[in-house]
Order: structure tokens, then C-alpha cells, then sequence
């Protein structure tokens, strides 16, 4: 039987935002000390990948560790496929909230707004 780690998920998830709150550069070093524990030893990966759930520890191990796609990857996890969006929906959304956006106004108006100098018509 392993013994029990004596680095808890609480107690790093609790040092990740203390220095996300106060700026504590001690308990981010502190915490990423402990997150690279549990990310280097193949006797935590699950605990980590656990961990990782929580955006900032996932943020940390974006930035810092690099650790958990390679550690996902090494176990032959696989992340569930998200099912595609429609395309046809999509794009039209995506069309029609670019354009209000970026003129302010909608398209519809530029075309019943008279012109400026009929004579060049």
C-alpha cells in the first residue's frame, strides 16, 4: 500500500489563490513547487490531472509546467470530442454579429439611406 501524498489539493489550490489575490510571489512559488511534485512523479498523475480541473492550477501548468497533455497523453487519456456546430448556423451567426459590431449600425440601412451626389449615378 503507497502511503498518502502530503501535499494536498486543497492546500495548493489555496496557495493559488492567495497569490492570484495578493500577489504572493512565496505562495505561488510554494505552490508550484507542489504541482511539479505531484506532475514529475508518474506515482501522482492522477491526483494531478485531478487537480488540473481547476482553472488555475490550469493556468499554472499552461504557463509554467507544461505537464498535463504529456501526462494525459503518456496514460492514453483522451479527452471526449466536443460534437461539431452546425456550419450553416454558425457561419451566419458569425456574419451577422461581426457586422453590427464593426459598423454599429445594421446592414440594412446602408442600403435605403439615400446617396450623397445623385448626379453621379
Amino acid at each position: 500500500m503507497t502511503r498518502p501524498s502530503r501535499i494536498g489539493r486543497r492546500a495548493i489550490l489555496a496557495q493559488l489563490k492567495l497569490a492570484a489575490k495578493k500577489g504572493d510571489r512565496p505562495a505561488l512559488t510554494l505552490a508550484i513547487e507542489q504541482m511539479r511534485t505531484w506532475a514529475f512523479s508518474p506515482r501522482y498523475w492522477e491526483k494531478y490531472l485531478d487537480l488540473l480541473t481547476h482553472p488555475l492550477a490550469r493556468l499554472v501548468d499552461l504557463t509554467v509546467i507544461k505537464q498535463g497533455e504529456k501526462i494525459a497523453h503518456q496514460k492514453g487519456w483522451v479527452r471526449p470530442r466536443r460534437e461539431p456546430a452546425r456550419p450553416a448556423a454558425k457561419a451566419a451567426a458569425g456574419r451577422s454579429r461581426s457586422r453590427g459590431k464593426r459598423r454599429g449600425r445594421p446592414a440594412a440601412a446602408a442600403a435605403s439611406q439615400p446617396t450623397l451626389f445623385p448626379d453621379l449615378d
